[in-house]
């Protein structure tokens, strides 16, 4: 095949993996279904938010595995994988919900179609990277961007779908949730769309680069690349990991608790004759648009600064993202930033800073031990966002006075991490 053929079906990959990940993304708008499945089912809030921490949990996890099999079965095989896995899931969720089971959601959602998820997530980095020396930033920026705004979309059609589907007797009592229709229909566009996507994928030929494409002299080349057990001996692997986890925790705490912040920040603006329900109501909609604009930008921010990466490096990225947002959470813990509408920007920004953390690192894995095994050796770093699954919501539920603090002085450290980093020495130096 002519290097004008590979040009056209690396762009054609590039918009495959953009398909996939806005379908993977979706699981984000988690909080949509949360609601309804409480009411039908007269299920608690916290036993109901177990799903989704068992989804975050079991993505990261699933993705590392999973970056193992790309490099030994191919990104078609894995990612058809996922995509099979996921739409499933999603289907053996709506069940859950008509069963009125939530060990059957847990299954279904919280593992099965985060089995697929993750393995999804990880197949189109790995080969995008390697398609990509020359524009790593910017590809994989694009390919996550997908992820950061599938939620926007479901978060768009799925409250729609619910309500239409709901079903209420002559007694006033829920028969069904509408959540059950709703993943039934998604997890059918699920095994469409991301196992068609799934198609797309092939590895490049070995020793291929793009037309006019020279690799700088500190590049490390495919031949050179580390082994998931040499690159992991080395402290940059740790180090990155670390940064990973911390921008993550930060990001994934606020998201967490980004509602009831903002709807405390509306609440001085509301007229003080609005009551009771009429409030309530007023409060969730300045919640829900801070939550859906910060959205957007969670996905504009992956392909901002995975682009910016590509011109001032990774690590420069990094630094910026650290300290813009140290200073930021800062601000907000002092009460600096109390108005509602400086909130909204101020957490746009902090969600764009999130998502560009999740795209800039498969370029800087990929920068510091090569695109031959990074499929391994970027999947299982992905295991920080399995951490900071946990301990991000986690601060930001148990320590509700000091949470902002204690992100800032988890972004403190990442900055301090990305200040001593280096990269390490040529495998074949």
């Amino acid at each position: 095949m002519g290097n004008e053929n590979l040009e056209k079906k690396r762009w054609g990959i590039a918009i495959a993996a953009i398909v996939m990940q806005l379908c993977l993304g979706t699981v984000y708008a988690w909080s949509v279904f949360k609601k309804p499945l409480m009411n039908a089912h007269g299920w608690g809030e916290t036993e109901t938010q177990v799903t989704f921490m068992i989804l975050m949990g079991v993505i990261g996890l699933s993705a590392a595995f999973g970056g193992t099999l790309v490099d030994k079965k191919g990104p078609r095989f894995v990612a058809s994988l996922g995509g099979i896995l996921f739409g499933i899931g999603t289907i053996i969720a709506g069940v859950g919900d008509q069963m009125g089971n939530i060990y059957v959601l847990y299954l279904g959602f919280g593992i099965v179609a985060a089995l697929g998820n993750g393995f999804g997530y990880v197949t189109p980095i790995a080969t995008l990277i390697r398609w990509f020396p020359d524009k790593r930033g910017l590809v994989t920026g694009l390919a996550v961007m997908g992820f950061g705004a599938g939620a926007f979309f479901m978060g768009q059609i799925a409250p729609a779908m619910i309500l239409k589907f709901k079903v209420v007797d002559a007694a006033g009592a829920v028969t069904s949730s509408g959540v059950a229709n709703t993943f039934y229909i998604w997890g059918v566009i699920f095994l469409i769309l991301v196992t068609g996507a799934a198609q797309m994928y092939k590895n490049p030929p070995q020793g291929w680069l793009p037309a006019g494409f020279t690799p700088a002299a500190s590049t490390v080349s495919a031949a050179d690349s580390y082994q998931f057990g040499d690159a992991v001996k080395k402290p940059q692997w740790w180090m990155l990991w670390g940064m990973l986890f911390l921008n993550v925790s930060a990001g994934l705490g606020l998201i967490s608790q980004l509602s009831p912040l903002s709807q405390e920040l509306y609440r001085p603006l509301v007229d003080t004759s609005v009551t009771g329900e009429d409030l309530v109501k007023v409060l969730a909609a300045a919640g829900g648009l801070v939550v859906a604009i910060s959205a957007i930008f969670n996905g504009l921010g992956r392909l901002f600064w995975a682009s910016l990466s590509d011109k001032i490096g990774r690590r420069g990225v990094f630094m910026t993202m650290f300290v813009t947002q140290c200073v930021l959470y800062v601000l907000v813990a002092l009460g600096l930033i109390s108005n509602y509408y400086l909130f909204l920007v101020v957490a746009c920004y902090l969600l764009a800073c999130y998502g560009g953390g999740f795209a800039t690192m498969p370029a800087f894995a990929a920068d510091a031990f090569g695109p031959g095994y990074i499929g391994k050796v970027y999947g299982f770093m992905l295991t920080a966002w399995s951490a900071a699954g946990l301990v991000g919501p986690f601060v930001f539920a148990a320590f509700k006075g000091q949470a902002l603090y204690i992100a800032a002085a988890l972004l403190a450290v990442g900055l301090l991490i990305a200040l001593v980093y280096k990269a390490p020495t040529h495998k074949h130096a």
